[in-house]
């Protein structure tokens, strides 16, 4: 048994990043996600060889990741949905350039400025790249508070094993709730080496770089092979999912995070109604749980994609499905939680 707390999820990430090595935080304050910005101040300032800087500007925080990463330090920023994409040119650098570091997203309502109430409308910034180029980020959809601290620690071995950023994608809802959380000893895990790329000062070798830039359209061609090489890897090696009920399932429901935990209420109301439905939450958004999705629509016909958007991982269910099956969805926007009543009169339709 490991140390048990009560926290909010903002509050349990710090605390989980502090435990996993984390050491540097840079960041801006953006609603709903401001307590995890505080919750690093106050305990990094705190620590020797350690840094805290509430940056300037959500792009000036991203490029001290990038300066900070460079140097082979475990290092984190955080936002919610209008602060990230402002980081996005940074974080496409950072993926070219091949360094580790973890990035905390808890969604809000948009586009635009938006709101401040939970949603679900940034898969696509998360998964399909977000910024310019080839790219891609490890992203992890954590659906309660021991989540984000089991897949926080997960993320830093992560963004090192692989040398790439990973982010955390969660919603305003998640980061706000208060759960028991259990901070249990992990396993060590084995990580390459990275004295032999990163920026120590050069007296006594020869000069490094971290760079994102070639003029060479052939070296970067290379280069940008290199990295996806690397992705299909992540694909083989890393996808991660839950799934309840499948077996004889009539439907079954694809959702993630916060919406996968309505679902399963969903569910056993369903069931006193003579309804079998089953659930596939996706873990890691990417690299996305393909095969078990289309496995499934083998034996099943019917899926219902629910998210807090207007629709955006139903097209990466529609691609795993592949014709086999029938995929409908529902979905809220603007910050509106779905109600398991609202997710079962839907599935209703289809049963």
């Amino acid at each position: 048994m490991g140390e048990k707390m009560l926290m909010k999820g903002n509050e349990a990430i710090g605390e989980a990043a502090i435990r996993a090595g984390c050491r540097y935080y840079f960041g801006y304050p953006i609603t709903p996600q401001s307590e995890l910005t505080a919750y690093m101040a106050k305990k990094l300032l705190k620590m020797k060889d350690a840094a805290f800087v509430q940056a300037e500007s959500e792009i000036a925080a991203i490029n001290m990741v990038y300066g900070a990463a460079s140097t082979g330090v475990r290092v984190m920023t955080s936002s919610s949905s209008p602060g990230i994409s402002l980081k996005q040119e940074g974080i496409s650098y950072i993926a070219c350039s091949e360094v580790p570091c973890v990035v905390v997203n808890m969604q809000r309502g948009g586009p635009g400025l938006g709101d401040i109430q939970p949603s679900q409308a940034d898969y696509f910034q998360a998964v399909k790249g977000g910024g310019h180029g080839d790219y891609h980020l490890i992203v992890l959809a954590p659906s309660s508070v021991q989540e984000l601290v089991d897949l926080t620690m997960d993320a830093f071995d992560l963004a090192d094993k692989y040398t790439n950023p990973a982010m955390i994608l969660g919603d305003g809802l998640i980061g706000q709730m208060m759960e028991a959380v259990e901070f249990k000893e992990r396993p060590k895990v084995e990580l390459p080496d990275k004295s032999g790329w990163t920026l120590t000062g050069c007296k006594g070798r020869e000069h490094r770089y971290v760079v994102s830039f070639d003029l060479d359209p052939n070296i970067l061609e290379k280069w940008n092979l290199k990295i996806n090489e690397k992705y299909k890897k992540l694909k083989e090696k890393e996808v991660r999912y839950e799934a309840v009920n499948l077996e004889n399932a009539d439907l079954v429901i694809v959702a993630y995070g916060t919406v996968a935990r309505i679902a399963k209420t969903t569910i056993q109301m369903a069931k006193k109604e003579g309804f079998n439905i089953g659930l596939i939450r996706p873990i890691t958004l990417f690299p996305f749980p393909e095969k078990i999705i289309a496995n499934t629509a083998g034996k099943t016909k019917k899926f219902l994609t629910v998210e807090m958007s207007l629709g955006q991982m139903v097209e990466d269910v529609k691609l795993a499905v592949n014709g086999k099956a029938e995929v409908n969805f529902y979905g809220r926007a603007g910050g509106i939680i779905p109600s398991p009543e609202e997710i079962l009169k839907e599935a209703k339709k289809y049963l």
